[in-house]
């Protein structure tokens, strides 16, 4: 693994000739990935470990072990959801405006981490949402920074690439967290205590490797300048991509259908049996796990919103299978697995593609305040589309609500690709080379 290097003399910068090839790679071949991304990929899988074994079990942990009722676990479910993203617009600014990404991202993980052993000890509702409300409090502060640290290590034409192996590296731990919960559930006496405990192992773990291999990058403000205000975070919205790009996140995310929804649609399109519905989710998971570095350099290739919207025309698609059902000789067969890759295919289309193309609209200083006002948007109208959802089908049923997504989705793609922002993927950047530390900055 990478040892944190950043406090020896950073190089000189050189400035790229037209055909220049990094050392060590032969014409035509692409540089390696920056060491930072590729420490904070290994950081968020085993944080991703730890975090999906409670995922897994928590559901059945509240009502069926502690006797919670579905209201008071809806109220909990949307707690967990809702908090982190008002608390991502705090993380990014503060990293902005400390310099410091990496001890705000550290501060998250380390959250995150306390709440694993804490629900050993909380056995009532208010202290349950206590504990998820600090843990979603984490994970608010941490993503903002953690993806600003990303698109500061990876060069600007290889920012799709960086984010698709971080995506992929993820994803890889929430493929692995439920499958562990799952087989101390069967092995362990205390099956509910044995998960908590072995998370919170597993998310101390995370914290150690961010510490050790994460490089610290502090930025400083340019002589002369103030340093990052909040008014000057949330002013980013007036340039005029950025503003462009958080608008398109927000219309898409009005129309998706949330996870939970989605996966209930399937069940009932296709039939699946009650004992197969866990393993729904890791079918997305792995689709995604599969796609997200092809997609990542595709967008590198291609441009960035292209895959964006490309990956909106897929979840279109899954939706269009879910609304035929299962007509056709096998096609109830095919369609888990065809809905399920579309699904993924999504996720891998725009999660990270939508970093990477935010990442080229905002300076360097704002870094973690753009991206936060991305991510904070989305998660905003992706929560109130689920509401939304959740109030359609009980007025007028599954079917009828989905074709209503559908269609609006369908609207809200075309008028992104109408208002699609300038291609960012190869213009000019001021961020610096990956993985170096600017004048006179110290490391976290």
């Amino acid at each position: 693994m990478y040892v944190a290097d950043s406090r020896g003399t950073p190089a000189p910068a050189v400035t790229p000739e037209p055909q220049a090839v990094a050392p060590g790679t032969s014409p035509g071949r692409r540089a390696a990935l920056a060491p930072t991304v590729l420490a904070l990929g290994t950081v968020s899988l085993i944080t991703d470990v730890s975090s999906e074994m409670v995922t897994a079990v928590l559901p059945l942990y509240l009502v069926a072990g502690l006797g919670l009722s579905p209201l008071g676990f809806g109220l909990l479910d949307g707690l967990y959801n809702g908090i982190s993203a008002l608390v991502r617009l705090t993380g990014g600014h503060l990293g902005d405006r400390l310099g410091r990404h990496k001890a705000l991202a550290g501060l998250g993980y380390g959250l995150s981490a306390l709440c694993k052993p804490l629900l050993l000890l909380a056995h009532t509702l208010p202290a349950i949402g206590a504990v998820l409300a600090l843990d979603r409090t984490g994970k608010g502060l941490r993503t903002a920074p953690r993806d600003a640290l990303i698109s500061l290590a990876a060069a600007p034409e290889d920012r799709g690439r960086a984010f698709g192996v971080h995506r992929a590296m993820d994803t890889a731990g929430a493929l692995i967290g439920p499958i562990l919960a799952f087989l101390i559930l069967r092995g362990a006496a205390d099956g509910y205590d044995a998960v908590f405990t072995v998370s919170a192992c597993v998310a101390a773990l995370g914290v150690l490797v961010l510490v050790l291999f994460v490089p610290g990058r502090r930025t400083e403000p340019a002589p002369g300048t103030e340093p990052v205000s909040l008014r000057a975070s949330l002013g980013l919205l007036g340039r005029r991509d950025l503003r462009r790009i958080s608008a398109c996140a927000l219309l898409l995310g009005l129309c998706t259908v949330s996870d939970a929804f989605f996966f209930l649609l399937l069940q009932r399109a296709t039939g699946i049996a009650d004992r197969w519905f866990a393993l729904l989710p890791l079918g997305t998971a792995a689709a995604f796990f599969l796609l997200a570095l092809p997609l990542g350099r595709l967008a590198d290739r291609i441009g960035r919103w292209r895959v964006f919207l490309g990956g909106h025309l897929a979840l279109l698609l899954a939706y269009g299978l879910l609304l035929a059902g299962g007509t056709g000789p096998g096609h109830s067969t095919v369609l888990p697995y065809a809905v399920l890759l579309l699904h993924g295919g999504f996720y891998a289309a725009t999660d990270g593609v939508l970093m990477a193309a935010a990442a080229g609209a905002v300076p360097e200083e704002h870094r973690g305040g753009g991206l936060a006002l991305v991510q904070t948007g989305q998660a905003l109208a992706r929560f109130a589309a689920s509401l939304g959802f959740g109030a359609a089908w009980t007025a007028w049923g599954p079917r009828p609500a989905l074709a209503v997504a559908a269609v609006l989705l369908a609207v809200a793609a075309a008028a992104c690709a109408v208002l699609r922002p300038a291609d960012t993927t190869t213009a000019a950047d001021t961020t610096t080379a990956p993985d170096t530390v600017p004048a006179g900055a110290g490391a976290d």
